[in-house]
């Protein structure tokens, strides 16, 4: 499976759920299941690459914009979802986080934001094509810290300088 096949398959199941990210977690299993056990295994490789790509500090404190706060566990699950939303804004969101103000078309933190279920998504098909838990992946480990400089995301002065789009329009007013 090649780049262009694996958001293929990312942007057909967000568009058939609605954007909702848990129909397109059932969506992505239903579709991976189509395919050999080897082409999830290539896109779980995709997925996770692009999950690891995604850990960076100035998309955590993009997140905690979006989120009124992010903790690990919520920036996982945000990456899962950024991921979700498909190329655009996902390669987007990594050059300029900040430019998710004009990637996203709305964003409902009770709704958006989190797709903890599309990150197993792969291992779930996995497992109903097999019968076994999926391999190893054979990718380098997640570094251990977000990359670029850490800052102040809990300060709120802090992510309005930082972020000003993303502040104007999903936090003031």
């Amino acid at each position: 499976m090649d780049e262009t096949q694996f958001w293929e398959i990312i942007d057909s199941t967000r568009e058939a759920a609605g954007g909702d990210p848990e129909e397109q977690a059932d969506l992505l299993v239903e579709r991976l299941v189509l395919l050999d056990p080897d082409a999830v295994l290539d896109f779980a490789r995709h997925f996770e690459a692009r999950y690891h790509r995604a850990y960076l500090w100035e998309l955590w404190g993009a997140a905690a914009v979006l989120l009124d706060g992010a903790s690990e566990d919520a920036f996982d699950c945000f990456r899962y979802w950024l991921i979700g939303q498909g190329r655009e804004v996902f390669e987007g969101a990594l050059r300029d986080p900040d430019s998710l103000a004009e990637l996203l078309d709305g964003f409902d933190e009770e709704f958006d934001g989190d797709a903890e279920d599309l990150g197993y998504a792969a291992d779930e098909a996995y497992e109903r094509l097999t019968g076994v838990i999926a391999p190893d992946l054979g990718l380098p480990p997640q570094a251990a810290e977000p990359a670029g400089t850490p800052f102040g995301f809990e300060d709120e002065t802090v992510l309005a300088k930082r972020f000003p789009a993303l502040w104007a329009r999903f936090k003031a007013g």
